[in-house]
């Protein structure tokens, strides 16, 4: 899927999204259909003033602990939302480091998805694909600072063309300050990779067999208010769970386990 050669330069890869994207906009495929991404999950949704994640805005995504680096558990999350949408995505990249079957499994499949590999310019390659409506989504995987500025430059572009944006923010360091700096995000989330239960009614000792866990944390949401859920992770159609000992146990017992 990747080539192994030196990723393009930025006039070569500006003028190879527009004609992909000019492609798929003679096709006739629009990003008018839903106006958000929903998790499937009420108790998130409801937590969000859209009703889901708000197409036409910035949204940020990153992982925690030994997965701040690649943020694998952010990008699978994100990848099931999307999932939920119909249309095509543009997935910029800052190396040919993802495993496109992963998505698959989160729901993406990898034919709906133009990869570009945009070494230090994916901020720029972003704010390309967020010119063109025939998208549905733009993810671009950035490493490092994300600055005020370059972020209300996305969220102006998503805003114009109603597309939904995601930024998925990995760094080498584990409490990297960077991360909490302000952005014009709509929302920042934290994604967690829990311990899978085991899947074996006979093997209870048995760990790590059963449907992923995460734990959500919304750290910032214009409009709305933060908060924390344990959910089982995408599915093959990109939905999402609340655990059943979170889901069947009292309000308060199960905030008690969230904190």
């Amino acid at each position: 899927m990747f080539s192994t050669q030196h990723p393009p330069t930025r006039t070569g890869l500006i003028r190879d999204l527009r004609e992909k994207i000019a492609r798929i906009e003679r096709g006739g495929a629009g990003a008018e259909a839903g106006l958000v991404a929903c998790t499937g999950v009420p108790a998130i949704d409801h937590a969000l003033p859209a009703g889901g994640l708000a197409r036409g805005a910035l949204h940020e995504a990153m992982g925690a602990g030994p997965d701040t680096e690649h943020a694998a558990a952010a990008t699978l999350f994100m990848a099931g939302l999307l999932a939920r949408l119909d249309g095509p995505v543009l997935w910029v990249l800052r190396q040919a480091d993802l495993f496109a079957p992963g998505l698959a499994a989160a729901g993406l499949s990898p034919d709906r998805i133009i990869f570009a590999e945009a070494g230090r310019d994916v901020l720029a390659a972003m704010e390309e694909g967020l010119r063109h409506r025939g998208l549905v989504s733009v993810v671009g995987e950035v490493v490092g600072r994300l600055t005020l500025v370059a972020s209300r430059r996305l969220q102006l572009a998503a805003e114009q063309a109603g597309i939904l944006a995601v930024v998925l923010r990995r760094s080498q360091g584990f409490d990297d300050p960077v991360l909490s700096e302000p952005t014009a995000a709509v929302t920042r989330w934290r994604v967690t990779a829990l311990p899978s239960p085991p899947a074996l009614p006979h093997a209870p000792a048995t760990p790590g067999l059963g449907r992923a866990r995460w734990r959500l944390d919304l750290l910032r949401c214009r409009g709305g208010e933060p908060g924390s859920w344990i959910v089982e992770g995408a599915d093959a159609t990109g939905g999402l769970a609340l655990v059943a000992e979170i889901r069947d146990r009292p309000a308060a017992e199960a905030q008690r386990l969230l904190a």
